[in-house]
């Protein structure tokens, strides 16, 4: 082991590469162990405490022993749509292990993980890190026996690893596919204010939610008195219901480097990251394959096209963190710590990584402003709406025929997105993920536009066939176990929201608790740290908002209802007592709302 981690920290031997370092480690022996903890401090200089907090932090690092094969099941919405629990319970009885447990032998470990980013082909999984999509009894079969021959990875057959990218619909920016390099020799032709000023008239706004304007940005940062500065590309998707930066990635890694070296140029960066998302491990070969080929016909490194440009980028995996698809928390796991945001302002585009001026984009918006610095501003801008330039590529997955990949002109309809999607009978649609709005069947002619419905770009789609109290109660579930811890306000109100949603979706609740449920949900909303608790209980008060009828439904006629089992605390008394008879017992006795 010693060895092992020598080796590693030669050739990472800065602090901030410790994420890189960590995930080395658990893919070696399927965990950290303390040796190595106390071996990597003395070497990188970090105190034991501070590797210890960052393993703590991601969902992927472990400080005790996972199975020699670490199953991962997707616990998306869109994976329970698809029969997910029933497959989960036929995998214990298959592997003979628990959720949560690691098997007798050592063998193999299966546990629960919040998204995948294979919405559009679940139920889904990971196996040591590797997508595991369209699970069924089969594949499970399948798996199980490779599992208990103890088979590696490189043997199990390739179907049961395949990602497609299910790109149904094209547009401006899908349709076009540039050649390695056309970006570079059109900024080179053009000039490089110029393509800035190309970048401006086109009205990109950033594609990830927020929509600031993309040439601000990077006017900003180019602005900025330091000299040294970077390009982030976030490829951090981790919202439930997203996938579309993973096909990005895997068909158009080339344009979306390419924008990042344009930022690059315009900024003066040397340096560049690409944040990848920890599920996405099956995608870190190829990419690094990618930067390689650029590297050797002279797109990256040291004076680019002979232009006198250096630039290049490096690849970042994340750790199953979903709050490190905030800019600045992003921007702490690249330092090789937990991604715990920070205060703003300062803003990145002034104090990024290593405190440097630092522009954050997504994967989709270095892809578009790729493609401007090709065709022009006005190409871009001369479709979409007033305040909504060009397309939005879009991830949608839940009750439709055809889940998958599609791009449209700002300014579509939600009814023209489900026809093209083959959804029929839909009850409403979960438009942004989790964090984003749900609408109802009413809402069907709203369009898709930053002055209506801004997304990110996930589109989850429920028939009526399905209760919308299981998708909250699943987004409410997935925020308490992702808020990273910070603040009180979402630590404590998210874990309070998944409590009071469980007693509520149980049958449990009572009037004063929907009440009680609203309030807590503006306290959550108002007063957390970052946008994570800002928007975790959008899922409870939109639905609220739309069908507060379907929350009465499943109240009881009481008024209060005890949120603690008296008689329960007692029972650890009762056999230290060895009493077990009636007056050893309380009862707790329910008050109806009428008397």
């Amino acid at each position: 082991m010693r060895q092992f981690v020598q080796d590693i920290v030669e050739n990472n031997h800065q602090a901030t590469h410790l994420l890189q370092i960590l995930r080395q480690i658990q893919s070696r022996f399927h965990y950290i162990p303390e040796e190595a903890i106390e071996q990597l401090s003395g070497l990188l200089n970090i105190p034991r405490t501070q590797i210890i907090s960052v393993i703590e932090f991601y969902s992927f690092f472990h400080l005790t022993r996972r199975g020699r094969y670490e199953l991962l099941i997707s616990d998306s919405i869109t994976d329970h749509m698809l029969g997910k629990k029933d497959l989960l319970g036929y995998l214990e009885n298959k592997l003979a292990v628990a959720v949560g447990e690691v098997r007798p032998d050592g063998v193999v470990s299966l546990d629960n993980t919040s998204c995948t980013g294979m919405c559009d082909q679940g139920p889904a999984g990971l196996v040591n890190g590797y997508a595991l999509t369209h699970l069924d009894h089969s594949s499970i079969d399948k798996i199980a026996a490779l599992i208990n021959q103890q088979k590696p990875l490189s043997e199990w057959p390739s179907e049961l690893f395949q990602v497609d990218d299910n790109i149904h619909k094209s547009g401006l920016l899908l349709n076009q596919r540039l050649e390695q390099g056309a970006v570079l020799k059109a900024v080179l032709t053009r000039g490089i204010k110029e393509t800035l000023t190309e970048i401006d008239k086109s009205g990109l706004r950033g594609r990830g939610g927020a929509g600031f304007k993309t040439a601000m940005k990077w006017q900003f940062c180019s602005e900025e008195q330091q000299a040294e500065r970077y390009v982030v590309c976030n490829a951090d998707e981790g919202e439930p219901g997203t996938f579309k930066d993973r096909v990005l990635l895997n068909t158009y890694a080339d344009q979306v480097f390419e924008g990042m070296t344009v930022c690059a140029a315009i900024i003066g960066a040397k340096q560049g990251f690409l944040y990848l998302r920890g599920e996405y491990l099956h995608l870190h070969d190829k990419l690094q394959n990618i930067l390689e080929q650029r590297r050797r016909n002279g797109l990256l490194g040291s004076n680019i096209l002979g232009a006198g440009w250096s630039f290049d980028i490096e690849i970042c995996l994340g750790a199953g963190a979903y709050i490190c698809g905030e800019e600045s928390a992003l921007i702490e796991s690249l330092e090789g710590k937990a991604g715990i945001p920070r205060n703003r302002p300062p803003y990145p585009v002034t104090q990024g990584y290593l405190g440097k001026p630092t522009v954050v984009n997504n994967v989709e918006t270095f892809l578009a402003a790729a493609s401007i610095a090709v065709n022009g501003g006005d190409w871009f801008a001369g479709i979409g709406t007033e305040k909504s330039k060009g397309t939005k590529i879009l991830s949608i997955s839940g009750d439709c025929a055809r889940p998958g990949i599609y791009e449209y002109p700002f300014g579509v309809t939600v009814q023209t997105i489900l026809h093209d999607c083959g959804a029929d009978d839909v009850l409403g649609v979960q438009v942004g993920g989790p964090s984003g709005s749900f609408i109802s069947d009413q809402e069907f002619e709203r369009k898709l536009a930053f002055e209506d419905l801004a997304t990110g770009g996930s589109f989850i789609i429920f028939n009526t066939s399905r209760n919308i109290l299981d998708m909250v109660h699943n987004f409410t579930h997935f925020f308490a176990h992702e808020s990273c811890g910070f603040c009180t306000p979402c630590r404590v109100g998210t874990s309070l929201l998944q409590k009071q949603m469980d007693k509520i979706v149980d049958g449990h609740g009572s009037a004063g608790d929907v009440v009680a449920l609203e309030e807590l949900c503006q306290l959550v909303k108002n007063y957390s740290h970052c946008g994570l608790g800002q928007t975790a209980a959008n899922p409870i008060l939109t639905t609220l908002e739309r069908y507060p009828d379907l929350y009465q439904s499943r109240l009881k006629e009481i008024s209060y209802e005890p949120g603690f089992d008296l008689d329960g605390a007692l029972e650890t008394a009762r056999r230290m007592a060895n009493r077990d008879d009636a007056g050893a017992h309380l009862a707790q006795i329910e008050v109806n709302e009428h008397e």
